[in-house]
């Protein structure tokens, strides 16, 4: 009696066939669109860099309100439960919450050393896997040589911090911090206005200080264009024209 081998074949397989589309191709194509994407996330959450000696620098930025500080934490809680010797720094002028605890909007927090300069850093850090620092914007300019300093000792660096001024403009040390990083992340929040993602911080205040801490009665986020509409009222308010005439 002869067998006849039957090569079985899914319902993808025969599909695929029908469209001519060649199947090895097809996965050869998806390893390499997957196997990248997997390395990022795979590096993300490999806190010790035991072959080498360098470390690295991660940013997450984005407006107020749109979780910077809450991803740090995670980041650093997660190096915690790893029992990693994790230390984390924020500017001692920032005391919103909590003199000594790093706090996001929803109250989750993380204790922290607060420092009136980045100089302050290294020093303190020394020992450390890893070293989170939060409001980076508010530090001077070098908190950037601190961080690549720190990376180039062995040290996982996470900095969080606002990446424009309430004016649109490039904030503090952050542009430096995003170009000198291996990875940057930049969160959103949801506008007020129109509901789409805001990149903005738009300051309900008449001060013009740089740096103003403050919280949902100072501030709220907003997309592009409800951002470019509330400072094209603003900029009328000193001519003899309603701000609710204005064409935009």
């Amino acid at each position: 009696m002869k067998y006849t081998k039957i090569n079985a074949k899914t319902g993808i397989d025969i599909v695929l066939d029908f469209l001519g589309v060649n199947t090895l191709k097809l996965c050869s194509f998806v390893k390499h669109i997957i196997t990248p994407i997997l390395k990022i996330i795979m590096f993300l959450e490999n806190t010790v860099n035991h072959e080498e000696k360098f470390g690295w620098i991660e940013v997450v930025c984005g407006s107020m309100f749109s979780g910077k500080t809450e991803e740090l934490i995670r980041r650093l809680k997660r190096a915690q439960f790893a029992k990693q010797r994790v230390e984390i720094f924020k500017p001692s002028i920032d005391t919103r919450y909590d003199d000594e605890m790093v706090v996001s909007h929803d109250s989750n927090e993380i204790r922290s050393t607060p420092v009136p300069a980045a100089v302050n850093i290294p020093i303190l850090a020394d020992g450390c896997d890893v070293v989170g620092i939060d409001e980076a914007q508010f530090f001077d300019e070098g908190i950037v040589k601190v961080c690549n300093d720190l990376a180039n000792k062995g040290i996982r660096v996470i900095v969080a911090g606002l990446d424009m001024d309430f004016k649109g403009n490039p904030f503090g040390p952050m542009p430096a911090l995003m170009a000198t990083a291996e990875y940057v992340t930049k969160v959103h929040a949801v506008c007020t206005h129109t509901g789409n993602l805001a990149q903005y911080s738009y300051r309900k205040t008449s001060s013009d200080d740089i740096v103003l801490l403050g919280e949902t009665e100072e501030y709220e986020p907003l997309s592009r264009a409800a951002y470019y509409k509330a400072m094209l009222k603003e900029s009328v308010k000193d001519f003899d024209v309603d701000a609710d005439e204005v064409i935009v």
